[in-house]
């Protein structure tokens, strides 16, 4: 596979009917951790949905309060699932209240969330820090760190021996991204989507994650933080962070992807990575 019309990329990993037909890399090698950026996000998720099957969150319509145990604005656990909340935070819009670089100067992460105006609407804006809050929220109802319950729940049982999850200034677990993982433990989290969740987590999770609940633009809309997207006539979903960092799961082909990048700060980069997919991951075989 030529990757150099694609930026950085420092790995490509792919996999038909749970079998690898492509590894490659450009930096490291299969050992190496990854920075998924923002693929954090939806691996929080999954790690919500095992949370209500063990009975430790009650349901998606739980008020964020309720998770906190903290008064907090009228927001419920769909709203951050789907970026579809009150709060004033969007950002894709540099002027917005809630813009994630507004909170990373910050010490207390989860209070600037908390402290964000509200809007009337409940449209879909991409918000990091309600995602932030979720997880704050996540970890407070499961009663242990959130790595070590995604180590025990998620992780371990795929094979997962190595993650490593970045932390808030006040040394919060962050679901905002930045997860550290190896781009085989990516493959792994993507099949087991693939999979219905394999019982680990609830097929009814899966399924009601991958529907839609927002739409974005004509080209993509959202699941419960799963984007949602039909390539070259091939319906897909994926998780996918700052660079153009990709898990891309195609139920038709029986195929899963991992692209890692560098290609930070490149306004091109996610179209870098949807031509990627498009011309090599997709594409006839000659």
């Amino acid at each position: 596979m030529d990757l150099r019309a694609y930026g950085e990329i420092t790995s490509v990993v792919v996999a038909r009917g749970g079998e690898i037909v492509c590894e490659e890399y450009r930096e490291g090698d299969a050992g190496t951790l990854r920075n998924t950026r923002s693929c954090t996000k939806t691996v929080a998720g999954m790690l919500l949905g095992i949370a209500i099957e063990r009975g430790l969150v009650s349901g998606v319509e739980t008020p964020l309060a309720d998770l906190l145990g903290e008064p907090a604005p009228p927001v419920t656990l769909r709203d951050l699932l789907t970026m579809s909340s009150c709060l004033a935070c969007d950002d894709w819009d540099d002027d917005s209240p809630g813009n994630e670089e507004r909170m990373y100067p910050q010490e207390d992460w989860l209070a600037f969330a908390l402290g964000l105006p509200l809007r009337e609407e409940r449209t879909f804006s991409y918000c990091t820090a309600g995602v932030v809050a979720l997880g704050i929220g996540l970890e407070r109802a499961v009663g242990e760190p959130l790595p070590a319950f995604a180590r025990r729940e998620l992780f371990e049982p795929l094979g997962i021996d190595r993650a490593e999850w970045q932390q808030t200034p006040l040394g919060q677990t962050s679901t905002a991204g930045g997860l550290l993982l190896t781009s085989r433990a990516l493959l792994s989290l993507g099949e087991l989507y693939l999979d219905g969740g394999r019982g680990l987590v609830p097929r009814a999770w899966v399924e009601e994650s991958l529907r839609p609940h927002a739409r974005i633009d004509r080209e993509i809309e959202y699941g419960y933080l799963w984007w949602l997207r039909t390539y070259v006539g091939e319906p897909g979903f994926f998780m996918t962070g700052m660079g153009g960092n990709r898990v891309h799961v195609f139920p038709d082909r029986e195929l899963v992807a991992v692209i890692t990048t560098t290609n930070f700060g490149r306004r091109d980069a996610h179209d870098l990575s949807d031509r990627l997919v498009v011309e090599q991951i997709l594409a006839p075989t000659p």
